[in-house]
C-alpha cells in the first residue's frame, strides 16, 4: 500500500509540474501586443527580450522532461537519475523565473535611476500574459521543490529508520 501511495503522489506532482510548465510556455509564447506611443508604433512580445526567450526555453525543456519522466515513471531502474534530473530542472526553472521576474518588474514599474519608463500602461494585455506565465512557472517550480523533498524523504527513510 505504501508503494502505491508513493507512486500516486509522485505522478500527481509530476502531472502538476507538467501542466504548469506547459501552461507557462504556451501563455508566454502567445503574449504579444502592439501600441502607439507618441505616434510611434511598437510591438511587445516575448521574443523581444533575451530573458523571456531563456524563460520560454527553460519551461519548454521542463515540459519535455516532465513528459518523458511521466512515460518512464514505471521504470524502477532510473529512479536515482530522475531524482538528480529533478533537482537540475528545479534549478533551471528557478533561475529562469528569477530573470524573467526581474525584467517583468522593470516593465511594470520602470527604473527611475536608469531612466526606463514602465511599459505596462501601454501594453496591459502583454503584461497580463507575462504575469500569468510567471505564476504558472512559480507553480511548476514549487511542484518540483515538493517533488524533490518527497523523493529525498522516500530515499532516506530506509537509511535512517525512526
Amino acid at each position: 500500500m505504501a508503494k502505491t501511495k508513493r507512486i500516486i503522489i509522485t505522478i500527481l506532482l509530476r502531472l502538476l509540474a507538467f501542466g504548469a510548465t506547459l501552461s507557462a510556455t504556451v501563455v508566454m509564447v502567445t503574449s504579444h501586443e502592439s501600441a502607439k506611443v507618441m505616434n510611434i508604433k511598437f510591438s511587445a512580445k516575448y521574443s523581444n527580450s533575451p530573458t523571456f526567450k531563456f524563460y520560454v526555453t527553460a519551461e519548454a525543456i521542463a515540459t519535455g522532461y516532465g513528459l518523458i519522466v511521466l512515460l518512464l515513471s514505471s521504470r524502477r531502474s532510473v529512479d536515482r537519475l530522475i531524482v538528480i534530473l529533478d533537482v537540475v530542472i528545479a534549478l533551471i526553472l528557478t533561475s529562469s523565473i528569477s530573470a524573467a521576474l526581474a525584467v517583468a518588474q522593470i516593465g511594470k514599474k520602470g527604473d527611475s535611476h536608469a531612466g526606463w519608463l514602465p511599459v505596462c500602461n501601454q501594453v496591459p494585455k502583454f503584461c497580463d500574459h507575462v504575469t500569468g506565465a510567471l505564476i504558472a512557472g512559480f507553480v511548476a517550480a514549487i511542484a518540483y521543490l515538493v517533488l524533490n523533498l518527497y523523493s529525498l524523504h522516500v530515499f532516506l527513510t530506509p537509511l535512517f529508520p525512526v
